[in-house]
């Protein structure tokens, strides 16, 4: 003998009902109870250490630099063909990198190499563009650049038509900063900003 479950019965009780009615019976039907997918919580996006697109043949790699802070957070910039200058930082040894941030953005050439320094908790950096770097020509687009703290934000100040900063140092534990070319001088202060 066939068992007839419960919900057929019903629908036939319904409908037998319906025929011996002039009005129409409405029946709703009641959805069948669902569990809900477990939450899954994404991994975050990774962004690996970008590295300049500009071809370099010799020793070292000009156009990419590295440092490390004394609490084992790194920071990186290189050269973009036609876009300009970037930056990346990662959050410690094994931390991923932060999205590639531009800090200066020009069409020409890249020039010479990108120079960081880590003074405590600051980092200064020198970087030079011109429009015929490639055929010996100086570099036109001299870049100074400090990030403090976070790196989340940086100061640059541009030099045009200048042969670039040689040299880089610190005072006041990284608090103020000096860039130095012969008897050419731009300091940078946490409170103050830029000024020749």
């Amino acid at each position: 003998m066939n068992k007839i479950g419960p919900l057929v019965l019903a629908g036939v009780f319904l409908l037998v009902a319906a025929c011996g009615s002039q009005e129409p019976v409405r029946v709703r039907a009641t959805p069948a109870p669902t569990t809900p997918a477990p939450a899954t919580s994404a991994p975050p996006a990774t962004v690996g250490l970008r590295k300049s697109d500009i071809r370099w043949n010799g020793e070292g790699d000009p156009y990419n630099a590295m440092a490390e802070l004394a609490d084992g957070r790194r920071v990186a910039m290189h050269y973009r063909r036609g876009k300009g200058l970037f930056e990346q930082h990662s959050s410690g040894p094994a931390g991923t990198w932060t999205r590639p941030r531009l800090i200066y953005g020009t069409k020409t050439e890249a020039c010479q190499g990108i120079e960081l320094r880590v003074f405590g908790k600051t980092v200064a950096a020198i970087a030079d563009f011109g429009h015929y770097c490639s055929d010996g020509e100086p570099p036109m687009e001299s870049i100074a650049a400090v990030g403090v703290g976070d790196l989340r934000t940086w100061a640059h100040h541009l030099t045009r038509s200048f042969d670039g900063w040689e040299r880089i140092s610190a005072g006041d534990g990284g608090n103020q900063i000096t860039f130095r070319r012969g008897s050419s001088v731009l300091r940078w202060s946490r409170t103050g900003g830029f000024t020749k």
